[in-house]
């Protein structure tokens, strides 16, 4: 990380992860050459899970090549005379695998509708019984994690090394 002024700990990381929207995972496609696309995401202690579609691109890029990043971006803030954004963000750098046994698909799925659209659980197990069987779950298994922030403080002063509030 080249503004290691900026650099947060990894509670801070771990933290944009379970808060942020959506995060981008990026990986290698069949030509060697970068692809990502952005993926709903939950966390659980150091995995990290998301479901997709059986096949395309992004199976065939993970199935042959399972190191992937994640980039996780929480809340921003555009300066309104300033050149500057207030941001934070974390990148996780890991392994993905299919989930293949259906009690934690079944766990991960719950996990990310809990998390993504929590007023509509009451239809969870009707939706798993329609569309399990055409939903793969992916996890990715940290290897590493790291977090950013450009923020300011009440008096206008940045925060940095991790100062918080």
């Amino acid at each position: 990380m080249r503004r290691k002024d900026r650099e947060m700990d990894e509670n801070f990381a771990m933290g944009v992860v379970d808060r942020c929207e959506y995060a981008v995972l990026s990986m290698i496609d069949e030509e060697g050459q970068p692809y990502c696309v952005p993926v709903s995401i939950v966390r659980e202690d150091r995995t990290v899970f998301f479901h997709c579609a059986k096949a395309g691109k992004k199976t065939d890029a993970m199935l042959r090549n399972p190191e992937v990043c994640i980039a996780c971006v929480g809340d921003t803030c555009r300066a309104l005379h300033e050149f500057t954004t207030e941001y934070e963000s974390a990148v996780i750098r890991g392994r993905a695998e299919e989930v293949m046994e259906e009690e934690e698909k079944i766990h991960a799925l719950r996990l990310l509708c809990e998390r993504h659209v929590p007023t509509n659980m009451e239809n969870f197990d009707r939706e798993m019984r329609r569309s399990l069987a055409v939903t793969a779950v992916w996890k990715v298994s940290m290897d590493s994690i790291t977090g950013k922030r450009k923020k300011y403080d009440k008096n206008g002063e940045e925060m940095k090394f991790g100062r918080m509030e």
